[in-house]
């Protein structure tokens, strides 16, 4: 789930905790066009105070008005709807005549959200029933494929961890992969046993470990939500990890480094217990072509494939590599990947 979301939840059971009365706020139906996807959430204490978003504000900006005019007085969940005539969708910055509909649920200790967390913490993904009519709610464990979904008398919604990235080196161009997958919600951990590149390098956010990659991979258990990435251009450091990552469910598994240095490392991992299919999940040459020739510009590239990869983006509609280097060879690949 996105950090936002993950905000969300933690700060409903830090009222709840603290006696404060509070409502969480679903986007379970939307028409026309609308600032926010089904199952953005929004919450909301006695006080006015808002985390999250339903909406572009405006909706937002009502629903405060309401809770402090009027306090926080529901005792099951309602269903309420913004947007149904023209005159509303235009109040409420609703572009094309848009509809929203909304779950609101007051909370208390009975909404198990404390429980939610805490079963995020062990990276689970979680099906949350609640019953529309009396507020109970279940937890279990969420089956492959399973949907948010909404019912006369229930909505299932689904949480699960936030998306993982495991940066392999902690070089110049690992700080600025990091800085932007973090703000980007990922949560970055940088693998590095080399003391000298540990030194001094801190990113706000970012967990950094001394383990050797392959053993971090393994004890990191990769899951269809995460991803690893390799930059260190060391074989000793990268091929294990590498090899781990290629056979666990990780849904991006990438390497920085020129063609030649591509077609040498596939080489290498072919010697492992690797299968053809496997070693077909590497990406590399690593990013996207967009003409990257700064560390900035290359983690920009890097994350564009990463992203298009976790979208299902076919293969057909990305941007290609550019042209293999003339000289023979010539191992740069400033211009083909943006990487060195």
């Amino acid at each position: 789930m996105d950090s936002i979301d993950l905000e969300v939840l933690k700060t409903s059971a830090a009222w709840i905790a603290s006696g404060r009365r509070c409502e969480l706020i679903t986007v379970i139906k939307t028409w026309g066009s609308s600032p926010r996807p089904i199952g953005a959430t929004l919450a909301i204490c006695e006080d006015g105070t808002v985390i999250g978003s339903v909406s572009g504000g405006c909706i937002e900006d009502d629903l405060i008005a309401r809770v402090r005019d009027h306090g926080i007085s529901r005792t099951a969940p309602e269903i309420v709807s913004y947007g149904i005539t023209a005159d509303e969708a235009h109040r409420f910055g609703l572009p094309c005549g848009g509809t929203i509909e909304l779950a609101i649920e007051p909370l208390a200790q009975h909404s198990r959200i404390a429980e939610l967390l805490e079963r995020l913490e062990r990276h689970e993904l979680v099906q949350r029933r609640l019953d529309l009519h009396t507020g109970a709610v279940e937890l279990s464990v969420a089956p492959p494929g399973a949907q948010m979904q909404v019912s006369d008398r229930a909505m299932v919604t689904l949480h699960g961890p936030r998306w993982r990235l495991l940066i392999i080196g902690a070089g110049q161009l690992s700080r600025f992969l990091a800085q932007i997958a973090t703000a980007m919600d990922y949560h970055v951990i940088v693998c590095d046993p080399r003391e000298e590149y540990r030194a001094g390098w801190h990113v706000d956010g970012v967990q950094l470990v001394h383990d050797m990659p392959d053993d971090t991979v393994t004890a990191m258990r990769l899951d269809h939500r995460s991803a690893v990435v390799a930059l260190t251009h060391d074989p000793k450091l990268d091929d294990l990890a590498l090899m781990e990552a290629l056979k666990s469910d990780a849904f991006y598994v990438g390497a920085i480094g020129s063609r030649l240095n591509n077609s040498k490392r596939r080489e290498r991992l072919l010697q492992f217990d690797l299968t053809p299919a496997q070693l077909a999940r590497l990406h590399g040459p690593i990013g996207l072509y967009i003409g990257s020739k700064t560390p900035s510009e290359i983690a920009i590239s890097i994350l564009a494939e990463l992203t298009a990869t976790k979208n299902g983006v076919p293969t057909a509609m990305l941007v290609p590599h550019a042209a293999a280097p003339t000289a023979p060879g010539d191992d740069v690949c400033v211009v083909e990947t943006g990487a060195v």
